[in-house]
């Protein structure tokens, strides 16, 4: 993989591991597609998310992995509690991770995801994160802050081109393609439907008289780094929450490429995970966040506007 000089070994490291990780699993999720044995199993944490055998060899995978690259951390995965890995009992270092996620659609080869963010705890904010996409060509994102203490974010090709996201494209919302985890009939598309000030304003036509207002589907922190590249305008989220393995790695990304992410009350979302204790990292991985991602702040605010309580 082509590496970028001015980010820390540590993130070029971590985009290595995961584009690692990804070409070990695709070829088994490529097979159990083809023959339909999806390996699901009893999901003891979240009893309504999807999961499958290949969620639990990744959560494994990368906790081997990880650990020679970063000697002592705290290992927050979304597939089992939290724990403190290597000899120091209050590591600097959290590292966050969601193995697969939309599992239910990887073992079908579709779209599958995997997230690893670090964290440290002294500076109360990430140092670097990884999105991976194992399907696609575009496949790793990736931010990083510098020697300088500033952030970097960049899209990484499967065959290690690297290309730096800098949002500079700002869409009015009427002709915003923006972007929402609607997959679960009652909890998240009926929702959806009933956001009528949402979908009036995404209809209503440009000058020239063209309806360019969209919605689509997206998943996970794969939605925020397609609005840090520029690919989607925004991406919302207001009917449960995203849990913060899901959230916490792509608002990284998409901060260092110059989005915004903000509550429904139209707040900042801070950095700060408040991962300072265990006993906080453990509170962190309960909570759900409900936001607005979007390219440019004002976009985002037009959007909360839009946005009635559910």
């Amino acid at each position: 993989m082509t590496t970028s000089p001015t980010l820390p070994a540590l993130a070029h490291n971590l985009a290595e591991l995961v584009a690692q990780v990804i070409g070990e699993i695709r070829p088994r999720l490529i097979q159990v597609a083809l023959s339909g044995q999806r390996s699901e199993a009893a999901n003891l944490r979240h009893s309504d998310n999807f999961l499958s055998a290949h969620d639990l060899w990744m959560h494994e995978r990368y906790r081997e992995l990880l650990t020679p690259i970063i000697p002592s951390y705290v290992y927050a995965s979304e597939e089992a509690d939290p724990q403190v890995i290597g000899a120091d009992p209050e590591p600097d270092l959290c590292v966050l991770v969601d193995p697969l996620d939309t599992s239910e659609l990887a073992v079908r080869a579709l779209y599958g995801y995997t997230h690893v963010m670090v964290y440290s705890r002294s500076l109360a904010r990430p140092i670097a994160a990884v999105v991976g996409d194992i399907f696609h060509h575009l496949q790793i994102y990736l931010a990083a802050r510098d020697e300088d203490g500033q952030d970097q974010a960049f899209v990484y090709t499967q065959d290690g081109k690297a290309h730096e996201l800098k949002l500079h494209r700002f869409a009015e919302l009427h002709e915003a393609l923006i972007t929402n985890y609607l997959m679960k009939p009652a909890e998240r598309l009926q929702p959806l439907g009933r956001q009528t000030r949402l979908i009036d304003a995404l209809s209503q036509p440009s000058a020239d008289g063209a309806t360019r207002g969209r919605i689509g589907v997206d998943f996970g922190s794969i939605s925020l780094c397609h609005v840090a590249a520029g690919f989607t305008d925004a991406t919302i989220e207001f009917a449960k929450g995203f849990a913060v393995w899901d959230l916490a790695p792509g608002h990284y990304i998409l901060d260092a490429a110059g989005g915004v992410v903000l509550d429904l009350d139209g707040d900042p979302v801070p950095l700060d995970y408040q991962f300072g204790s265990m006993a906080d990292i453990n509170k962190a991985m309960d909570r759900r966040q409900k936001f607005v991602a979007a390219s440019s702040l004002a976009l985002a605010q037009d959007i909360v506007s839009s946005i009635d309580a559910t």
